[in-house]
C-alpha cells in the first residue's frame, strides 16, 4: 500500500489528512476513518491502513488541523490531562461542567488554564457543524480521485468520530457509515437524510452512550433506515482501541472489525 500526508480544502482550512491506498490499478472504494477525540494519532493511522490491507482506499483526516484554536488545544497530552482530572470528580459530576470548572479552581497545579481550556470545548465547544463540512468535504475530495470509485464511499469513526460519522451520514451522499460509541445526531430528526446504510457498534458497559440508543432505534425505524446495531456485553467505551490497555477487549474488538468488514462487503462493493 502507499501512505502519504496530504492537504484538502475543508470547511474551517486547509485539512491535513493521512491516505492510503491499495497498489493496484482500477479504482477501489473509499473509507473516511474519522479519529477520537485525542486527534489523528498513530492508531487511527493503523487502523486506516488494516482497511487498505483489505483493498480499500482510505482517508483519514485530522478535523483539529483547520482550526488553530482546536489544532493546540486539543492534542493527546492535552486531552489526556483533562480526562484525567475528570476521573478525580464523583462519577456523576464528570460531564458537569460548572461542578468540574470551580472544582479545578481549587486545585493547584501549572495546568489549570489547560486543562480549562480543554474541557471548556470537549463539553460543548466544538464546532460540530463546521467539522461536518469538512467531512463534506472529504467525501468530495476522495469522489474526484481517478483510483476511487465515484460513489462508493463510506466512513467509519470512533468515540468523537462516531457521533461524526453518522453527522456526515446526514450530511452527504455517503454509501456506507459505521459507527463505533459514538453519540447521536442532534436533533434525532436529521436521521431522516440518511441516504446509506449504518452500522452502529456499542459497548454493554457504555452507559452514557447507550443511554442514547432507544431514541436512536426509535428514529431509525420511523424514518425506515438500513440500520444494524450490535452491543457487546461487557465491553466498556473504547474497547476497539489496542492501545489503551484499559478499555481494550480482544474478543470484542476482533468481532466487531469481522462485522464491519462484511457491513462494507455489502455496501461498499
Amino acid at each position: 500500500m502507499t501512505p502519504t500526508n496530504i492537504q484538502f480544502d475543508g470547511a474551517t482550512g486547509k485539512i491535513d489528512a493521512y491516505l492510503t491506498k491499495p497498489d493496484v490499478a482500477d479504482a477501489r472504494p473509499g473509507i473516511i476513518v474519522i479519529h477520537e477525540i485525542f486527534g489523528l494519532v498513530d492508531h487511527t493511522k493503523d487502523v486506516a491502513r488494516r482497511f487498505t490491507a483489505e483493498g480499500y482506499v482510505t482517508l483519514a483526516p485530522d478535523l483539529f488541523s483547520g482550526d488553530e484554536k482546536l489544532r493546540t488545544t486539543l492534542t493527546p497530552a492535552n486531552v489526556n490531562a483533562a480526562f484525567q482530572f475528570m476521573q478525580t470528580l464523583p462519577t456523576g459530576k464528570m460531564r458537569d461542567t460548572t461542578y468540574a470548572l470551580a472544582e479545578l479552581a481549587k486545585r493547584g497545579g501549572d495546568d489549570k488554564t489547560v486543562i480549562e481550556r480543554t474541557m471548556k470545548l470537549l463539553f460543548g465547544g466544538l464546532p460540530k457543524e463546521k467539522l461536518t463540512q469538512d467531512l463534506v468535504k472529504a467525501v468530495e475530495y476522495l469522489n474526484g480521485q481517478s483510483f476511487v470509485r465515484t460513489g462508493k464511499i463510506g466512513s467509519i469513526g470512533f468515540c468523537f468520530g462516531g457521533g461524526m460519522s453518522i453527522n456526515l451520514a446526514c450530511h452527504a451522499r455517503t454509501a456506507s457509515c459505521v459507527i463505533f460509541y459514538g453519540e447521536n445526531p442532534s436533533p434525532i430528526e436529521l436521521v431522516s437524510k440518511i441516504q446509506c446504510p449504518v452500522l452502529g457498534i456499542y459497548g454493554g458497559e457504555d452507559m452514557r452512550i447507550n443511554s442514547q440508543l432507544p431514541e436512536l432505534v426509535k428514529a431509525m425505524t420511523e424514518f425506515k433506515k438500513d440500520f444494524e446495531m450490535r452491543v457487546y456485553p461487557g465491553a466498556p467505551h473504547g474497547f476497539f482501541n489496542d492501545t489503551n490497555t484499559h478499555t481494550y477487549r480482544q474478543e470484542a474488538a476482533k468481532e466487531a472489525w469481522i462485522r464491519t468488514l462484511r457491513f462494507y462487503d455489502r455496501t461498499l462493493n
